[in-house]
């Protein structure tokens, strides 16, 4: 907007919001997901980039933000722009789409700073409990990310990782994000044309 504001004439402008559930964007993460053994796995983390709760209650128009435990676990009219509902139906579009069972699988947030609270659960915490339920071997996705960044593979990769190792875990392995996978490249294609045709 800052760049278009200096021109004396204003191209046409198309924006896609977001595209958390969009069915491409869903079959390329599961098709990354589908390189591993997913039954190998005791347990399945879909760990989002962390946010603090004020900036969730600050871009809540509804009234609806963090007033019950599960505000988030249903995308309503509501919540549609909300992070941590969109990060929720982005996994449940995936868990549908690898037939992954409830108990398989849990959403947690990962990377928080300070002491304000952010978006929970933590992934940390999460890794403590599925150690504590004996669980030897995880899968995580990370689908915040459509490229792979070195804050997630240090952190996942290797400090939650080994964090898990001291627990009594066996291993955790990342999926790959989708980076410049050429489907991935098609699915953002798709995304552009359908939103170019709204018009």
């Amino acid at each position: 907007m800052d760049v278009v504001r200096r021109k004396q004439v204003i191209p046409s402008l198309y924006f896609i919001e977001d595209y958390y559930d969009h069915p491409a964007f869903i079959d390329v993460f599961a098709i990354h997901g589908n390189q591993f053994n997913l039954d190998s796995y005791d347990h399945i983390l879909f760990s989002y980039h962390g946010l603090p709760q004020r900036q969730l209650i600050k871009a809540d128009r509804s009234s609806h933000c963090l007033q019950s435990k599960d505000c988030c676990s249903r995308m309503l009219t509501c919540n549609r722009h909300c992070y941590s509902a969109q990060c929720h139906a982005t996994t449940k579009a995936l868990t549908e789409r690898l037939s992954l069972a409830p108990d398989r699988y849990t959403t947690c947030f990962q990377s928080r700073l300070g002491k304000d609270p952010w978006v929970q659960p933590y992934t940390s915490e999460v890794l403590v409990q599925r150690a504590k339920l004996g669980d030897k071997r995880l899968l995580v996705f990370c689908p915040a990310f459509v490229a792979d960044c070195l804050e997630t593979i240090i952190e996942v990769g290797y400090e939650y990782h080994e964090e898990f190792l001291g627990l009594g875990g066996e291993k955790i392995d990342l999926v790959p994000s989708l980076n410049d996978d050429p489907l991935w490249v098609a699915a953002i294609w798709q995304i552009i044309q359908e939103r170019i045709n709204l018009n």
